[in-house]
């Protein structure tokens, strides 16, 4: 009985550190919680406020970029000129046309990809004109939802995007959306941590046939802080 009660013992302290071994340590940026040090940013906008969490540790160029932008004022009063229902809301130009909008060092710069950031729901990148050194100031958040997001369409977007997509990308993707598509040709560097409830409002609006709201939705300010 003495031996049994042992080797029982014995397996405990073998299985448990195993157990506890990395849990609850995503490698995904996009579903972590602000801590102490991180910047996050207040989007205010006409139809309520989006508070995202910045990733400077993988996107320091769009990070500062954004924040510069933001301080400066740079984005207040702009107008959301994208906006498609089920898939993202796009803003940042002061032409409002979508072909507007420069970096703060008055030339494109280029993508900051990484496996850790994607095109989850609710995240927040960098809009470019298709190639990979042409990011100004506009930016989206991400929309969708889970519609249409099998094995076989992350499997795709991921030999699309040339990126790996981990088993932990692939069922966060099934369980909150995204767009997978996007990955690889686009810089996230943020994820709402709330609002997403205004990001679908915004979303919902009538829009003409070039994907512009009606009525603007205005992009008021937008407020960056540390967190303490």
């Amino acid at each position: 009985m003495k031996k049994i009660i042992a080797l029982l013992l014995g397996m405990l302290l073998i299985v448990t550190p195993l157990a506890g071994c990395g849990k609850g340590q995503s490698k995904l940026l996009n579903f972590t919680t602000p801590k102490s040090g991180d910047k996050v940013a207040v989007i205010s906008t006409s139809m309520g406020d989006i508070k995202v969490m910045l990733f400077p540790s993988v996107a320091p160029k769009a990070v500062e970029n954004f924040v510069t932008h933001s301080d400066k004022g740079y984005y207040d009063n702009m107008i959301f000129h994208r906006v498609i229902s089920g898939f993202m809301i796009q803003t940042g130009d002061p032409q409002g046309t979508g072909y507007g909008g420069e970096s703060i060092w008055g030339t494109p710069f280029k993508n900051e990809i990484s496996e850790n950031a994607r095109n989850f729901r609710g995240a927040l990148a960098m809009a470019n004109s298709g190639t990979t050194s042409s990011n100004g100031s506009q930016f989206y958040i991400v929309q969708a939802g889970t519609a249409g997001l099998s094995d076989s369409t992350l499997s795709r977007a991921a030999a699309q995007s040339g990126m790996a997509m981990s088993d932990e990308a692939k069922a966060k993707y099934k369980q909150v959306g995204g767009a997978p598509w996007l990955d690889g040709g686009y810089t996230v560097f943020g994820q709402v941590v709330s609002g997403m409830d205004v990001v679908d409002k915004i979303a919902a609006v009538k829009t003409d046939s070039n994907d512009k709201p009606v009525e603007d939705v205005k992009l008021i300010k937008i407020t960056v802080s540390t967190v303490k």
